[in-house]
């Protein structure tokens, strides 16, 4: 079973992340397509990949702390659209499959799932919304919320810890 071990210190990284992005009086502007989530990204972080449907940043976390962070359209079988946020956590080697599915079964937001990364299977921890109930400060929670839980989750498997 996952525990979150520092929730106090996630919720201080967390607001550290959002203290440091747009401003509130900004206003939230509605994301219908991946141009306006590249414009909106784009207006806040330096990207280091912007190809047509995948862009990727670092998302600057407390305590000196940075997490990759990946967004990338999809499509599904009936033509609805989907923005995928996603950020690598670990290597897939060594950890146990039940825990990653009780995981997943308790998270409101974010799923555990494998991408290749340089050709070796990955852990990543994932969220996919819908464009038409996305907007610009549900976008930037859910990019803060994977961030700070993905740095955790990418410490925790580095150090060998038996959380996750």
């Amino acid at each position: 079973m996952y525990v979150d071990a520092a929730p106090q210190q996630r919720d201080a990284d967390l607001k550290t992340w959002q203290s440091s992005s747009s401003p509130a009086s900004e206003g939230s502007r509605t994301m219908r397509h991946f141009e306006a989530v590249r414009s909106h990204i784009g207006s806040q972080h330096e990207l280091h990949h912007n190809d047509p449907y995948l862009i990727s940043f670092d998302l600057a976390l407390g305590q000196d702390r940075r997490q990759g962070i990946y967004l990338a359209e999809l499509e599904d079988e009936a033509g609805r659209r989907y923005l995928r946020v996603s950020t690598p956590i670990g290597p897939l080697a060594g950890t146990d499959p039940s825990r990653c599915l009780r995981f997943n079964w308790q998270q409101r937001t974010g799923f555990l799932a494998v991408a290749d990364l340089d050709g070796s299977p990955y852990l990543h921890l994932c969220e996919n919304r819908p464009y038409e109930f996305l907007d610009s400060s549900e976008l930037d929670r859910v990019i803060g919320e994977l961030g700070t839980l993905g740095d955790q989750l990418e410490l925790i498997i580095a150090t060998g810890g038996d959380a996750l």
